[in-house]
């Protein structure tokens, strides 16, 4: 690139970007090495730093920080999009939650959910850039997505924000999100992934003070792969320190986690962020463990945290000066948070930015729509259905009774996280009613979830009427051919900030099903949820159950698709749904060895992990494992025939998990290592391989501080869950 060329763009950036009016200091010059796209990003981040004072740098650390006034860089002020993206212009796609996206066990449209979210995130970008009279925040292109965060706590209230309880299953789907969401430019970025919390985090209440009392063997294996694949495999740019301790180390300021495994075991290249107030929470104390804020300051950064609240910004210069913060430490936190930033191309022409021509258009697109359409169908769970109930048939339906608060409701997600959904979001009685055409419908809502707050400036909401609400659904159900009953949680019973204190249905929807079911014998149960509910007496006593979640803006359609069959359902669960509350671990107990998750539950679950029904019946034949014997860093094949033996087309996902037949430690009853989901005909067989490293078999030894595979005998086993086990073979791991 000729110099009047590099000039050009440098005063198209000076204009566009309010970027340094000191790059340039007469016509004709050179730009400087930082503004120069032809030269390595890490030789301009080190020219950039080299110009900044210590207060210029203090104020690149805060996020929210004003415009660093000698340069006009403006602070990203990052943003959200865990299932959409976050924007007050206007709705954006709804996309399932990251729970429900997980049940498609898909990763493939997980990474393509991802690609249009970040779409859509760099269409609103550009869009601000180019007019002046953008309406809407502005906003950079740090994301705070995905939460990986493991689900060992049914109760926790971001349940619905996460993926699953296994750690494979949750890496694989945070690398495809994270890839989907950053692209696949050598380059360039489209967007910025922050991974949240690191680690260890998965209760609300008192979240800013407690210590998660973990083994170290625990914690390598269970709490930490999944960020690990994320990190290693995904190329996360950022992630964020969460509030909680580990052992009683604050992860803000815990450096073996932010520093020593992160950064050098991990190679991380990338930044760490604290949780909003995270520096402020020391401050305030845990316990008795106060400090001051400089302290809090220098130990955070000292530790391994680059980039944080305003705290950062007003007290880096002291704890310099103080010698509590060394400018080795600063330079290399400033380094990595403009890194990221380059890699946005924010200090490159547009020209050379691949996604900077993404247009608007993208936003709530036709494509999109029916991107979350897709989702919505692959993510449904048919958990029962107890003498083929469904799917319905029209031609035989006069009558069809859909009631449940949840029918004409629709619960999106968290709003913090998503943005204004989309005006035309279909419930599951106007899906319904879309396809049900010549079929008589009813509706009665008939039990509330939660009784309505009342909102400031208006009347309190009229009362609800249990016993009448309650009759008339009874009567609906009792003059249909069948009864839909949508029954479930929304955000006034579990978000951020508020964790679940009962897995039952809350308010009077057992009631209402008992009623319903009574009346009608031919119901079927739609569960409109995030976490996990218990609910033996429904599973007991109706026909049908659907896990429906929280789907996205197109849900309504893809349930009545499932109900009426135009939909094989394939979805299957992301995390055990325990049989009663006596099975679940306490708040405080992180070891789930002692009986939690699927890994390790020695009672009978309600449904397990992986469980998920068809319409159609999948067989399962010829294992092979090639070869049958390996050493510890060996791999072997594992190949299975899986044929559709239906009358319809399906999908199935064959699922891989090993076990550990005699070891020296408590090792899980199975683990998950392998999943693929396959789409058959009617009567269409497909040769699936699963290549399986030997290193997978491993567990953590505590006293050589690494992974081990001892040698010895695995089971290798394959099937449509971790319960429904079809064939099984022996797999030898020889000595080294």
């Amino acid at each position: 690139m000729n110099s009047a060329y590099r000039l050009c763009s440098v005063l198209w950036l000076l204009l566009a970007f309010g970027l340094p009016a000191i790059a340039v200091a007469q016509a004709g010059e050179s730009p400087p090495v930082y503004m120069d796209p032809d030269r390595p990003v890490a030789e301009r981040v080190a020219d950039l730093i080299s110009r900044l004072t210590l207060e210029e740098k203090a104020t690149l650390l805060n996020h929210r920080g004003p415009i660093v006034e000698r340069f006009n860089i403006r602070a990203d002020q990052w943003n959200q999009c865990l299932h959409g993206v976050s924007w007050d212009g206007g709705p954006t796609t709804l996309f399932p939650i990251p729970t429900a996206l997980a049940a498609t066990w898909n990763t493939q449209l997980v990474h393509q959910v991802a690609s249009a979210i970040s779409d859509e995130a760099r269409a609103i970008y550009n869009s601000w850039h180019d007019d002046p009279n953008f309406k809407g925040t502005r906003k950079g292109l740090i994301y705070r997505a995905p939460v990986i965060n493991i689900l060992r706590n049914p109760y926790w209230g971001r349940n619905g924000e996460a993926w699953s309880e296994d750690p494979f299953l949750c890496g694989r789907m945070a690398v495809a999100f994270v890839k989907g969401l950053q692209g696949d430019d050598p380059h360039y970025l489209k967007l910025a992934s922050t991974l949240k919390h690191f680690a260890v985090n998965n209760v609300e209440r008192g979240r800013t003070s407690l210590s998660a009392s973990v083994s170290e063997r625990m914690l390598h294996e269970y709490w930490l792969p999944h960020f690990k694949d994320a990190v290693v495999e995904g190329k996360a740019q950022s992630l964020m320190a969460s509030y909680n301790a580990i052992n009683g180390t604050p992860n803000n300021i815990n450096r073996w986690l932010l520093t020593d495994l992160l950064k050098n075991d991990w190679k991380h290249e990338g930044f760490v962020v604290s949780d909003l107030g995270g520096v402020r929470t020391m401050v305030e104390g845990r316990g008795a463990k106060k400090m001051s804020y400089v302290d809090a300051v220098a130990q955070s950064l000292m530790a391994g945290c680059d980039f944080s609240d305003e705290e950062f910004m007003e007290y880096i210069p002291a704890a310099v000066h103080e010698g509590k913060l060394t400018e080795a430490r600063l330079n290399d936190a400033v380094a990595r948070v403009l890194t990221v930033r380059f890699r946005l191309g924010e200090f490159d022409p547009p020209e050379r930015v691949p996604y900077r021509k993404i247009p608007m258009s993208v936003v709530c697109s036709p494509q999109n729509r029916r991107l979350s359409l897709e989702a919505s169908r692959q993510s449904i769970v048919l958990l029962q259905n107890k003498g083929d109930l469904l799917p319905l048939d029209r031609a035989r339906l006069r009558k069809l009774a859909v009631v449940g608060p949840l029918a004409s409701q629709f619960v999106a997600g968290d709003g913090n996280y998503i943005g204004n959904a989309n005006r035309n979001t279909i419930n599951v009685l106007q899906g319904i009613r879309d396809l049900a055409a010549g079929i008589e419908l009813v509706h009665a809502v008939g039990a509330e979830v939660a009784s309505p707050a009342p909102r400031r400036g208006e009347p309190p909401p009229k009362p609800f009427s249990h016993s009448d609400e309650l009759r008339q659904a009874a009567q609906a159900a009792g003059d249909a051919d069948v009864v839909i009953v949508c029954v479930g949680t929304t955000l006034a019973i579990e978000r951020e900030g508020r964790d679940r204190t009962s897995l039952d249905l809350p308010g009077h929807q057992q009631q209402l099903v008992e009623a319903v079911a009574a009346a009608n014998p031919r119901t079927v149960v739609v569960l409109i949820n995030a976490g996990p509910l218990t609910i033996p007496w429904i599973r007991d006593h109706v026909p049908a159950i659907v896990g429906a979640w929280w789907s996205g803006e197109e849900q309504g359609h893809a349930v009545a698709e499932v109900l009426f069959g135009d939909v094989n359902p394939a979805g299957r669960l992301p995390y055990t749904v325990y049989a009663s509350e006596s099975q679940m671990p306490p708040l405080d107990e992180y070891d789930i060895s002692k009986g939690f998750t699927y890994m390790y539950l020695k009672q009978q679950p309600l449904w397990p992990f992986g469980h998920g029904l068809s319409y159609t019946r999948f067989e399962y034949s010829d294992l092979e494992l090639d070869p049958g014997t390996v050493p510890p860093d060996g791999r072997v094949a594992v190949k299975v025939t899986v044929r559709n033996a239906g009358s319809r087309p399906g999908a199935d996902v064959v699922q891989l998990y090993t076990r550990d037949v005699e070891a020296s430690v408590i090792r899980p009853h199975r683990e998950l290592r392998g999943f693929m989901r396959i789409p058959l005909a009617a009567g269409e067989s497909r040769r699936v391989e699963f290549l399986l490293p030997a290193s997978s078999l491993a567990f953590y030894d505590v006293g050589r501080k690494q992974f081990v595979v001892e040698p010895g005998a695995f089971d290798i086993l394959v099937g449509s869950s971790s319960e429904d086990i079809r064939l099984t073979g022996r797999l030898d791991v020889a000595a080294p």
